[in-house]
């Protein structure tokens, strides 16, 4: 290994295993430190205990590259070090704190890649914090980690390709799906067509999905409006808007989710320069050539840094280790790197295309009513936040959090970021870019109370 010291990855989904694989083939030892138990991330996450299910049944059509990804990662066991579920909670001047086993552990790095991941994009709705409602990615865990569903009969609403994936995995996994809601209005389907010109197997797989469901009896409807999740106690039903009327469904859990948003809090901590993405309706750390970031020693893999998915990020996290090989003077397989380049643009004007298929809905932010809760750690409704931009004047986000509380809870506002912005932009007449972005605070998730504190100097790379 390298004497200059051990690099550090941030994730082993599809970004950061093929990462751990390019630093090993060119010598190095990186240490890879993940939250989950067992490497896939959330496309390919691993079920907790074996339970007779086949890759088909868990992966379904990305079975093999699943199995592919487990058993790459499981060869490289010698020549790195692996912490599962561990969390990076924070990053200084080359250290990361790390909570494992109820201790905090002080990791100094030579070199970070983040391949951080993302998580849903939630804007909230009447009703949204009743039990029984789960994002699209926790209903999906659920089904995948522990052969569980979220309900017995799911209504699954928002928007976005993993909308028609995971209602499709809930009905082949026997559940009724009684419908899916759709926020995308029909006439931007058409953008389909583009997407299908780069990847037919992607979009004909999606359609697939689309009529298998509908044959098997769920209602499938797009371009509705003002969804209104239903119930005292628990989830009982779903009411929406649709062509000028109102329509309603019984049910006893919601699956929502309006397509997915970067996890960013390492990066901002770790002193990247973000810039707002129109796409990903966010602010990204910006990605230079070869997945560099604007600080030296840090690069970019993966969702992180933008939503690509899975076969990107897999690209992404390959490409980020060559970029450190190279940086470090080790050699570097130009060729592979340019390679890579040339498919990750490819990808990326996919992305656009889909992007315009399920747009994002601008209109939420007018239609919301006060009563909804934005924030709900600390209990704050939109008429709240409405007032205090009003009486306060207020046009920038961190004040927002300051007057209100947005954002101050245990999630550090990554759910309610999001609605927030868009609130503020509508009420201050901005839009959401000039609105600025809630600045990062350790640590980046909860901690357990029992954390016990790093003693002495961090440790350092082996």
């Amino acid at each position: 290994m390298s004497a200059r010291g051990q690099p550090l990855i941030v994730g082993a989904g599809p970004a950061g295993v093929r990462a751990a694989e390019t630093l090993a083939k060119a010598g190095l030892k990186p240490r890879v430190v993940d939250e989950a138990p067992a490497c896939g991330g959330q496309i390919y996450r691993q079920r907790l205990v074996e339970d007779g299910r086949s890759a088909t049944s868990l992966y379904g059509s990305e079975a093999a590259k699943a199995t592919r990804l487990h058993r790459d990662f499981a060869a490289l066991a010698s020549k790195l070090d692996y912490w599962p579920n561990a969390l990076v909670w924070n990053l200084s001047d080359g250290v990361a704190d790390v909570a494992v086993n109820r201790e905090n552990r002080r990791l100094a790095y030579d070199g970070l890649i983040l391949a951080t991941g993302a998580m849903d994009r939630v804007l909230p709705l009447p009703g949204w914090t009743l039990p029984g409602v789960f994002t699209l990615g926790g209903a999906q865990i659920a089904l995948k980690a522990q052969a569980c569903a979220i309900g017995e009969k799911v209504v699954f609403a928002g928007s976005g390709p993993l909308l028609y994936l995971v209602a499709w995995q809930y009905l082949r996994a026997g559940v009724d799906v009684r419908a899916v809601l759709d926020a995308a209005p029909s006439a931007a389907r058409i953008n389909l067509l583009r997407a299908a010109l780069q990847a037919p197997d992607i979009v004909a797989r999606g359609l697939r999905f689309a009529a298998e469901l509908r044959l098997r009896g769920t209602t499938l409807r797009s371009a509705v409006s003002d969804i209104r999740i239903e119930g005292d106690t628990r989830v009982a039903g779903v009411s929406w808007e649709e062509r000028g009327r109102r329509c309603q469904l019984s049910c006893d859990a919601v699956g929502y989710g309006l397509g997915l948003r970067p996890e960013t809090q390492l990066a901002d901590l770790a002193g990247c320069e973000m810039r707002f993405d129109a796409r990903d309706r966010a602010f990204l750390p910006i990605r230079l050539w070869g997945g560099r970031s604007s600080v030296s020693g840090v690069y970019l893999a993966g969702d992180g840094a933008g939503i690509v998915g899975a076969d990107a990020a897999e690209l992404s996290g390959e490409r980020a280790a060559l970029a450190l090989i190279e940086d470090r003077g080790l050699v570097c397989d130009h060729v592979r790197a340019a390679a890579i380049d040339r498919r990750l643009s490819k990808i990326s004007r996919l992305r656009d295309a889909l992007e315009a298929a399920f747009p994002f809905p601008t209109a939420w932010a007018r239609e919301i009513g006060d009563q909804t809760l934005i924030c709900r750690c600390e209990e704050i409704d939109a008429g709240t936040m409405r007032r205090a931009i009003r009486d306060f004047d207020l046009s920038e986000l961190n004040r927002v959090k300051a007057i209100t509380r947005i954002g101050m809870g245990r999630c550090q506002g990554r759910v309610c970021a999001a609605a927030a912005a868009e609130l503020l932009a509508l009420e201050a007449g901005r839009g959401v870019d000039s609105v600025g972005r809630l600045r990062a605070q350790a640590p980046v998730k909860p901690l357990p109370l029992m954390l016990r504190a790093a003693q002495g100097k961090s440790e350092a790379a082996e």
